[in-house]
């Protein structure tokens, strides 16, 4: 996925937004940059449980031991928080992924604050699968 955005140009766009309405406008913004699932990548072993909208993301391992991430959501904001999620990790292998703290990130742009109860324990839940999934990852790569 060659359109997102690194961490410090979030963090830019997100400190340009006067008020939560335009913060919340550039997370829609951002998932609506996300590439249409396939099929395959659609599979109901790729959807998140634990989100109140329906989540998927599929994680495959590229040449170069990095993570490579396709995903998608029926819920506009939740769309792009999985292309936040995403941003932060691109670039990663499984090992980085799981000993990378992105609850910080969220917790500086005061994210938790302002999503409704159901999105934080959404945000949350597709945290603990991107992390459990890298360490299966790990595993089948005798890392």
């Amino acid at each position: 996925m060659s359109n997102l955005p690194n961490k410090e140009k979030l963090i830019r766009n997100f400190s340009r937004c006067h008020d939560w309405e335009e913060k919340y406008l550039y997370i829609i913004e951002l998932g609506a940059q996300l590439p249409a699932l396939t099929a395959q990548q659609r599979h109901p072993n790729n959807l998140i449980t634990g989100c109140q909208s329906q989540v998927w993301i599929a994680m495959t391992l590229a040449e170069d031991g990095t993570v490579l991430f396709a995903g998608d959501s029926d819920a506009a904001i939740v769309k792009g928080l999985v292309m936040m999620v995403f941003s932060l990790y691109q670039h990663l292998s499984p090992q980085q992924i799981i000993k990378l703290d992105i609850k910080s990130f969220f917790a500086d742009l005061e994210l938790s604050q302002h999503l409704t109860p159901g999105r934080s324990q959404g945000l949350e839940a597709m945290l603990r699968t991107i992390r459990a999934r890298a360490e299966c990852l790990c595993m089948q790569a005798n890392v």
